[in-house]
């Protein structure tokens, strides 16, 4: 025993540094980002202590442990990442968003389920990465809806689109690399929908699940960004210009209300020296009219959303120019007060030369002692105005040392320039097209739609570099770094032929089961695709010594223990990409996702026997 352990002492290190590993994830006490660093540091000095050799007799050099930076699946979602920044920032998916979400209201549990019935759908034939991406958005808008933290939605939203993997031979290149190695070592083609059947019995087993046990086990944990953006009933008054063109030109109200702005109380309609005062009775809206609003900060954000001209009239009418400042840098929406004895008491925001003065303009004003009834320009501010102002985020900057306004910069949230959305949206889709029908793979289309995205000015580089996160970056770099390790080793083909040595006295139905629960927690430590690789020819090896007709079966097994990536957040991809969204810590997928790994076991050993006819 001692012996045996002084020849694989670099295995049994390696497994100690990986248990390790997960111990500090769990216990939450340090940054992932520093266990990471420390991960691929202690795993580094393993491996230059003399005699610390792999399973084959060859050094495991530091190039092989580090090989996880460049690896094809980080860049992937490094790029993927830009990419869903460009459409955050354009505003690209608010339409789609908006008409997924409208019916909330009156059908609250059928636009959840045709949300996760989409990303199922569609993740079974492309590859569910940006399809997880394009709906994060998406979930965002319904936890709003619902009035629930996002992160009783994020996670689910991972492990639907890694059901959906398991039921088509594209659902996801795990299933490829498995039926790479059936053709090469027993000549046979795995079929498009050979896994389809027990795919959908633990895909649907594992829906249920969701529906049933997100409500208790998932964390309800808002961000700061969840609590900022929570609905305000602040209103404030605006101002409207009707032009030429204009998407309120010709419009009549309907009950006293404009169906073109919804959300806001209309208090006056300035038509030359005439004022229309509510209720407005056969009246449309002509070019040079002026229509004052009442409405909150989402009900002015959400018309610049939809009426990009909207955005530039408030410019050129304020005397500026959005396109010059858009391209300084993202434009923002912040509240400001007048701050007591600021020299702007007083006098009219076109008084002050507001645009001049700040290089923002002045969208709205909140008063909380009366109804003001005035065009925005003839308002004089007293002291305790909140105002809404639009502008660079850079010229914020400039404003904090301000002693007339006290900036709140806890309000502060970038705008999508809409203008751009189009362009964000041909991009996403020919990302999603080139990928799903195999022209590029998802690594090539992914950079390319990122660089386009950075070309057109979907996204700038300062909001690029910002979503590229450090955490994702580190974590999946010391995953792939513990995976090299136990590979290189012979950990994980140490573990593998155990468990099927161990289990093949009781029966085909046992190795089935064995291997399936071992390649479903090595999945979670490994990448699944090293998993697959690793597992495939042990399946099939073991098929051929229990003298089963059909090897299938086993390699099926490999497949759906592989595709049971929940336990950790390094385990899949998706789970990394939603793990900021939803403000999740290490031990919440060990927390929602082991109990899950178990019962989709425990599913598996259940019918298979019925399945496969043992």
């Amino acid at each position: 025993m001692i012996a045996d352990f002084l020849a694989h002492w670099p295995m049994w290190a390696s497994l100690a540094v990986i248990v390790a590993a997960i111990g500090f994830y769990m216990s939450d006490r340090w940054p992932m980002e520093l266990v990471s660093v420390g991960v691929i540091a202690a795993l580094l000095l393993l491996f230059t202590i003399p005699g610390a050799y792999g399973a084959d007799g060859t050094p495991v050099s530091a190039a092989e442990l580090l090989s996880g930076f460049g690896n094809p699946a980080l860049i992937t979602i490094m790029a993927l990442l830009v990419v869903g920044q460009g459409l955050f920032q354009t505003g690209a998916l608010e339409g789609p968003t908006k008409a997924l979400v409208g019916g909330y209201e009156k059908r609250p549990v059928t636009t959840l389920v045709l949300a996760f019935l989409a990303v199922f759908v569609t993740s079974a034939f492309v590859n569910n990465t940006p399809i997880v991406i394009m709906f994060l958005p998406v979930m965002s808008a319904i936890a709003k809806r619902m009035n629930a933290s996002q992160s009783k939605l994020m996670m689910p939203l991972s492990f639907a689109s890694i059901f959906a993997g398991m039921t088509t031979l594209i659902g996801t290149s795990t299933n490829l690399l498995a039926a790479e190695a059936f053709q090469r070592i027993d000549g046979r083609t795995l079929g498009f929908f050979d896994q389809t059947p027990m795919g959908l019995i633990l895909a649907g087993t594992g829906l249920l699940y969701i529906a049933i046990f997100s409500k208790f086990l998932l964390p309800n944990r808002r961000g700061l960004s969840d609590e900022l953006a929570q609905p305000s009933g602040k209103q404030f008054v605006a101002q409207i210009e009707v032009t030429f063109g204009h998407f309120l030109k010709g419009k009549k109200p309907v009950a006293g209300m404009f169906a073109d702005l919804p959300d806001m109380t209309v208090r006056m309609i300035q038509r030359g020296e005439r004022a229309f005062l509510p209720p407005y009775e056969d009246i449309t809206l002509q070019p040079g009219d002026l229509v004052i609003v009442a409405a909150t900060r989402a009900a002015l954000q959400n018309v610049l959303a939809r009426q990009p001209d909207f955005l530039q009239q408030v410019w050129e009418s304020a005397g500026g120019d959005l396109e010059e400042n858009s391209r300084s840098g993202a434009l923002a929406l912040t509240e400001a007060v007048i701050a007591p004895g600021s020299r702007m008491v007083g006098r009219t925001v076109e008084m002050l030369g507001f645009r001049r003065l700040t290089r923002a303009v002045t969208l709205g004003i909140q008063r909380r002692s009366r109804m003001i009834r005035t065009k925005l320009g003839e308002i004089r501010l007293e002291s305790g105005d909140t105002l809404l102002l639009c502008g660079p985020v850079d010229a914020f900057v400039d404003l904090r040392s301000s002693r007339d306004i006290i900036l709140l910069e806890w309000s502060q949230t970038e705008i999508p320039l809409t203008t751009r959305a189009v362009a964000a949206r041909v991009i996403a889709l020919s990302m999603v097209g080139l990928a799903a029908t195999g022209l590029l793979s998802i690594l090539h289309a992914s950079v390319l739609a990122a660089v386009a995205m950075l070309v057109v000015g979907c996204v700038n580089t300062r909001q690029a570099s910002r979503s590229l996160d450090l955490r994702i970056f580190l974590v999946i770099g010391a995953a792939l770094a513990m995976g090299m390790a136990l590979e290189k080793t012979g950990a994980a083909a140490a573990i593998a032929h155990a468990v099927v040595n161990y289990a093949a006295p009781y029966g085909t139905l046992a190795v089935l089961s064995a291997l399936f629960l071992s390649v479903a927690i090595l999945t979670n430590l490994l990448t699944n695709a090293a998993t697959a690789i690793l597992f495939s020819p042990i399946a099939l090896s073991a098929a051929t010594e229990l003298g089963v007709h059909d090897p299938l079966p086993f390699l099926l097994a490999v497949i759906y223990g592989a595709n049971c990536s929940f336990a950790t957040p390094f385990a899949y991809q998706t789970n990394m990409l939603v793990m900021g969204p939803g403000h999740y810590k290490f031990g919440d997928f060990m927390k929602f996702g082991v109990p899950l790994v178990l019962l989709l076991w425990c599913v598996f050993t259940l019918f298979a026997s019925w399945r496969f006819d043992l």
